[in-house]
Parts: C-alpha cells; sequence; structure tokens
C-alpha cells in the first residue's frame, strides 16, 4: 500500500454503492484494507472506479487489496494503469510486501521493468540536492517523533524521557523550519515532479509543526500548491485545522486531538460534527470513527455534541 499520504462499507448492491461519492467509496475501501478485509475493499475500490478511474494512488492502492486478496490478473492490470496515470516508484514496489504474492507471476517482471523505465525518467527531472536535503529533513522530523510517540506509550503520564523527548523534538523542528522556509521562499511548493513524493511531503510536515505564525504565512502557498496538483487535499485539512484552532476557531475535519492529564486522549473541538464525515471524504480522509481509534477513542456523535460545550470552554474557543 502507498502509505505517504492519507485515510466502512460492505457491499450491499450496486445501486446502494451508486448513492455514494467516489471519494467515500475510496475511503472506505482503505478502511476495509487497514482491518484486513481485503476482498470487501477490493470490490468497494471496483466500485469507486465505476464513477472514475484517474488517480494513480488509489488505483496503485486498489492493487494491493487485490494482491492481498489473493487476485494477481486485476492486481497486474490495476498496477499497469496506475503506472500510466503517473504513478511511479520503483523502490517502493519492489519492496512493497503487500504485492509479495505477484512476484512469481509472468507479469511481475515486466511491471517491474516498465516501472524502473519510469521512475529513471522521472529522477532525471529531479532537483536532487533539494530532494535529498529535504528527504534527510523528513528522517529527521519522523524519526523524533517516533521516539517521542513511543515513549508516551510506554510512560503514559508525565515523565522525565518524554518531557526530553520533547525538547529535542522542538530543537529539530526550530532547525528544519529554517529549512523549509528558505527552500519554500526560493522555489515556492515543490511537487513530487520536483522532489519526489517524501520531499514533496516534507514540505507540509514541516510547516505543520511550526508556530501558527508560520502556519498562517505558508497556508495560503498550500493552498494554491492543491489546486495546482502539487500537495494533497488531505495533508492541507490537517494544516488548516490547526491554523483553526490557533486562531481560536473549531476546527473542520477533526484531524486535531490532544491527551487529558490521565494520559486518554479526546478530540479538540470540532464544527458541526453531524457532517464531518462527508468534509472529510472530499478530501481523501476516512471516517472520524476509524481515524480516532489510533488514540483508543471511541467515536460516538451524539456523546461528542453533548460534551463540545465543556470541551469549547476547556480549549478556550
Amino acid at each position: 500500500m502507498k502509505k505517504i499520504a492519507f485515510i466502512l462499507l460492505l457491499l450491499i448492491g450496486v445501486a446502494a454503492m451508486a448513492q455514494n461519492s467516489y471519494s467515500e467509496l475510496i475511503s472506505k475501501a482503505y478502511s476495509l484494507y487497514v482491518k484486513k478485509a481485503y476482498k470487501e475493499s477490493a470490490d468497494t475500490y471496483a466500485a469507486a472506479f465505476r464513477i472514475e478511474k484517474k488517480n494513480a494512488d488509489d488505483l496503485y492502492n486498489a492493487a494491493c487489496s487485490y494482491a492481498l486478496a489473493g487476485e494477481p490478473l486485476p492486481a497486474i492490470s490495476l498496477l499497469n494503469q496506475s503506472l500510466d496515470r503517473g504513478w511511479a516508484n520503483f523502490n517502493h514496489l519492489k519492496s512493497d510486501s503487500d504485492l509479495a504474492s505477484l512476484h512469481s507471476t509472468p507479469a511481475w517482471t515486466k511491471l517491474m521493468a516498465k516501472t524502473e523505465l519510469i521512475s529513471a525518467r522521472l529522477e532525471a527531472n529531479y532537483n536532487q540536492p533539494l530532494k535529498k536535503e529535504l528527504e534527510k529533513i523528513y528522517s529527521a522530523d519522523q524519526g523524533i517523533r517516533d521516539e517521542y510517540v513511543n515513549a508516551q506509550k510506554k510512560y503514559v503520564t508525565k515523565h522525565r524521557v518524554t518531557d526530553s523527548l520533547a525538547k529535542i523534538m522542538m530543537h529539530y523542528d526550530s532547525v528544519n523550519i529554517v529549512k523549509v522556509t528558505n527552500i519554500l521562499d526560493k522555489y515556492g511548493w515543490l511537487g513530487e515532479d520536483k522532489v519526489g513524493p517524501r520531499g514533496n511531503v516534507t514540505l507540509f510536515i514541516v510547516i505543520q509543526h511550526s508556530d501558527l505564525a508560520i502556519q498562517q504565512k505558508y497556508l495560503p502557498m498550500m493552498r494554491k500548491a492543491v489546486k495546482d496538483g502539487k500537495a494533497s487535499g488531505s495533508s492541507l485539512a490537517l494544516l488548516e485545522d490547526r491554523v483553526a484552532l490557533g486562531e481560536g476557531r473549531k476546527q473542520l475535519y477533526g484531524s486535531q486531538v490532544t491527551m487529558k492529564n490521565d494520559g486518554s486522549f479526546y478530540l479538540l473541538p470540532l464544527l458541526d460534527p453531524d457532517h464531518v464525515d462527508l468534509r472529510r471524504a472530499k478530501v481523501g480522509l476516512g471516517p472520524i470513527a476509524d481515524y480516532v481509534k489510533n488514540w483508543k477513542i471511541i467515536w460516538d456523535l451524539e456523546t461528542y455534541k453533548k460534551e463540545l460545550p465543556e470541551l469549547e470552554k476547556l480549549n478556550k474557543l
């Protein structure tokens, strides 16, 4: 599965599925993949592709579900269609364990050769120094956060280890922000075609981890980048939520979660909770109930709406 980026539905007949939008079906297909319901995931991707069949990442992810469901022929076909629509990451394709069942098929060797050729052509257009710099920044940003999250899980409540890691993380962020804002000011928002997928997503994660003033400054640039196809709508949604909360407004997409004193988590104040899944689907995010499970939160809409006034007071919104 393509991991960069970001995001349930059992089949109940084609007529019922036709009522769902493409983005909703894609989100539900991914949710089924996460639950290891690979056959249902593949079928839901197929329903989405009856609406449209354009997004290279979606085609690749669908191929993963088909491969894991033991259906190599549609998996290979979808991978080829993904390549034809611009997806090309030879190293990822070669190492993706979701596709291991395809390695013994006759079409795999041909697919690998095609991907390697396309990847080489793309690499020739990359700004290699910037790509390498951004990938190094990505490793620093995500590495320290992995350590911090693991420490939080281990110690639960406030602890000297998590405090120390938080200080190191803040230092890395301050250094990375200077590097990334210098790049943005000089080159604008660079798409995958210039710095590769990881370099591209690094621009977003560093801005997201910056202070409010930096987020506000570069939010318009990222909005334009999404319109120009140089950034993802799901990433923009996370930045929109951070800025909204920073400005004293409620978040739109429910991407922001925080920890209570007892070590448990809750969803920060959300505008119009009744329609949050519709908003999330439009930008390629999965259902809120699946998302908050990452923090062991059980989503109950009516309970959340009752608690919302207290959450607003707690967060001074």
